[in-house]
């Protein structure tokens, strides 16, 4: 006779895996670069960049995330990202100076600070690692801020092969 195989691991009520995947925010990430909009993608004249302000349509990134960057060495004056965030305000969802990355760091800071932790009090958690969406590191770091001081363990992987990084002592 046949002994039935028992998952031990799908069957711990105390095991949890928490999954940053679960807390991605819907909506399409773009990366609106200035270069083009500057004298010889270098220099930022005024009267130009601003006639560029009032020629683009604002409306294409509405429910969107964007990130301003200029991927030219070129000095940007503070007031021109304002200037740029004015205009996207009331379409994007959220706007933010840098690269995609510090775009999905900041939004999941966000989602992060504002969660509640208490589920996972005194479980075992694991974190899952792999991810379809891009997921920044950072995610991960505050994830475990958050979830060390109330867990009693906390692994990275999935349950089968999972690394330890924290155990209540």
């Amino acid at each position: 006779m046949k002994e039935e195989i028992v998952n031990r691991v799908a069957q711990n009520q105390k095991l949890v895996t928490f999954d940053l995947e679960d807390y991605y925010p819907t909506g399409s990430r773009i990366l609106l670069d200035i270069k083009d909009w500057l004298y010889q993608g270098l220099i930022l004249k005024e009267n130009d960049f601003r006639a560029h302000i009032a020629n683009h349509d604002w409306t294409q990134y509405k429910n969107t995330y964007v990130a301003l960057t200029c991927s030219t060495d070129a000095i940007i004056p503070g007031w021109a990202y304002l200037l740029l965030t004015s205009q996207l305000a009331p379409y994007a969802s959220e706007v933010v100076v840098g690269t995609l990355e510090m775009l999905e760091t900041y939004l999941y800071h966000d989602i992060l600070s504002h969660l509640d932790y208490t589920p996972f009090q005194d479980k075992y958690v694991i974190i899952k690692g792999c991810s379809n969406k891009p997921v920044p590191p950072n995610a991960y770091t505050m994830a475990i801020q958050n979830l060390q001081p109330l867990v009693k363990s906390l692994r990275y992987g999935e349950a089968c092969s999972s690394v330890p990084l924290y155990k209540q002592t």
